[in-house]
């Protein structure tokens, strides 16, 4: 019973951990209609940011958290502005052979300045200490993350659902010529998403970074996996996005903790069973 317990509650974070960082990147995908593969660099950006101001720095962890979300979102502007708004509505090859070019000389830059060591963030002793939750106790970090997942997916779910920004752009995604003859601001509504998109990964690689370790190749390292999430959810979807990440990190959960020396087997053997059943993800929309 102990046992299922810890498969669950790990799962569980573990998933929601995956689902902040891939959120943005299926936004991207599904609503600006990007193929952004430096989605995972910008999270790694996060995540070295947060280690240098919380180890080095010795700033708090909600300090930490704040300066890489704002950090990242800085360094991102201007490459938004002057490269991905070239892409925009390019072919899909145009926006991967950009955007994998724009992963490569980030990591080549993190490599240079930072070195090829592995970057720690370190915890609060309010997060790193088990809390009793009534059956068990869970490590206070999980119940965090579980927690930032939760409150990620309502936030976003109410942003473009129920917000005037939220018309706009799904007004932008169906026919940006129209929005923008109706007085729509096309390219401030790309920024402001890319932005969102871009924050949602930097706040996912520094609260993910104890299931997803960083590292200067963090962003090919789990670049399958974040498009994986996204093509099993359905991009753009946000209970697309859910489902998948839950079920994905309930797999590879299990996975390794009762057969370790299959490693990631189970976990692309879903996938191409999912994929196989379901070929636009479990809410993709027919484009």
């Amino acid at each position: 019973m102990q046992t299922i317990l810890s498969i669950a509650i790990d799962a569980f974070a573990y998933g929601m951990a995956l689902f902040i960082i891939c959120i943005g990147l299926s936004l991207t995908m599904g609503l600006m209609r990007v193929v952004n593969l430096a989605h995972g660099a910008f999270a790694m950006i996060a995540g070295y940011i947060a280690s240098y101001a919380a180890r080095d720095l010795g700033l708090g962890y909600a300090v930490a958290i704040f300066l890489a979300i704002i950090g990242t979102v800085i360094i991102s502007i201007p490459l938004e502005r002057l490269l991905y708004r070239r892409i925009y509505g390019s072919p899909e090859l145009t926006q991967v052979l950009m955007t994998i070019g724009i992963t490569f000389c980030i990591i080549g830059i993190t490599n240079y300045f930072f070195g090829p060591t592995l970057k720690t963030i370190p915890l609060p002793g309010s997060l790193s200490q088990p809390v009793d939750v009534g059956i068990r106790t869970i490590a206070g970090h999980r119940l965090f993350v579980m927690a930032c997942g939760l409150v990620v997916a309502g936030g976003l779910w109410y942003l473009i659902e129920k917000t005037d920004f939220g018309i706009k752009l799904r007004a932008t995604v169906d026919n940006a010529a129209m929005a923008d003859a109706l007085g729509v601001r096309t390219q401030v509504i790309y920024a402001i998403s890319f932005a969102i998109a871009i924050g949602l990964a930097a706040l996912g690689g520094v609260v993910g970074a104890e299931f997803l370790p960083i590292e200067p190749y963090y962003a090919l390292r789990y670049m399958v996996t974040f498009l994986v999430v996204v093509s099993v959810g359905g991009a753009g979807s946000i209970p697309g996005a859910v489902v998948a990440c839950l079920l994905l990190g309930a797999i590879d959960t299990t996975g390794r903790y009762l057969m370790p020396e299959f490693g990631n087997f189970f976990f692309y053997a879903a996938v191409v069973a999912i994929v196989c059943v379901f070929p636009r993800g479990f809410f993709g929309r027919a484009q």
